[in-house]
């Protein structure tokens, strides 16, 4: 949605790339980057978006306002965990009520700051799970379906200039993005004999309420002037990469991992 903040850009109405696809997100409820590509989704003509998310009260809320706004037979929710392979088959179960999943946008994570000297075995795993081995079982999961089904899928994982870039307190984080960055590279080979592309986006810092409550100012000034632009990206700009990745306009792309961070090099 558009933004209030005055450095914000214009927001850019939708043409209707996703029309007719079915589209399933993950970690889709709330106001972060999963929410922003369902609205876009929608404003591109998909013609149903399954959300999944761990936060039942969360997922009802997005629902009711998204089916208000879009129409109640477009928007479907799924509490879904992606540590549960049970939870991710449901999801995707969901879309078989509208034809199978056409697009699936993995964007479940889980993020965390302590040095290596303190991080302790839980909180490596837990991150490493849910960021990577989580991506790892819906490509997995979305791949089958589309496979089983011939379609000539798209899937979009969610990585991060961390994966990429080393920053503080972060090792955890930075191992399991640079691993999504692999295995898209990876799943993109081995599912491109079947016509089903595989590409990630890159963001830096895309502001969100979530992330400014968990994420100091100091921190976050910090990080926003390394940004180009002097400013942290709407959830919606890194939304409109995904889009694109998941639309006929990215017919050639598979194995990509696109930068959406205005980061100087």
């Amino acid at each position: 949605m558009p933004s209030n903040r005055p450095d914000s850009p214009e927001y850019v109405p939708g043409h209707d790339l996703l029309a007719g696809k079915v589209v399933v997100v993950t970690a889709a409820a709330g106001a972060g980057i999963g929410a922003a590509v369902v609205r876009r989704a929608l404003e591109e003509g998909a013609r149903a978006v399954v959300l999944g998310d761990t936060h039942a009260r969360r997922l009802d809320e997005a629902r009711e306002s998204l089916a208000a706004e879009f129409g109640d037979e477009r928007v479907r929710t799924v509490v879904c965990d992606v540590t549960d392979e049970a939870q991710v088959g449901a999801l995707l179960d969901a879309a078989e009520e509208y034809g199978g999943v056409d697009i699936m946008i993995n964007n479940a994570g889980l993020g965390g700051t302590a040095s290596v000297l303190d991080m302790t075995d839980e909180q490596w795993s837990r991150v490493l799970e849910v960021t990577l081995t989580g991506t790892f079982r819906c490509v997995r999961a979305a791949g089958r379906r589309m496979v089983a089904a011939g379609k000539h899928g798209v899937i979009v994982n969610n990585a991060s200039v961390v994966g990429w870039r080393a920053q503080e307190g972060q090792a955890h984080y930075a191992a399991a993005k640079a691993g999504v960055m692999a295995l898209t590279r990876c799943a993109a080979m081995d599912l491109a004999p079947h016509g089903i592309r595989v590409n990630a986006v890159s963001p830096s810092l895309a502001l969100h309420p979530f992330l400014a409550k968990v994420t100091s100012d100091d921190l976050l000034d910090e990080l926003t002037r390394r940004e180009a632009f002097g400013r942290a990206a709407e959830p919606w700009e890194v939304a409109n990469v995904m889009v694109f990745l998941a639309s006929d306009y990215a017919s050639y792309l598979t194995g990509e991992v696109v930068s959406a961070s205005s980061q100087r090099a």
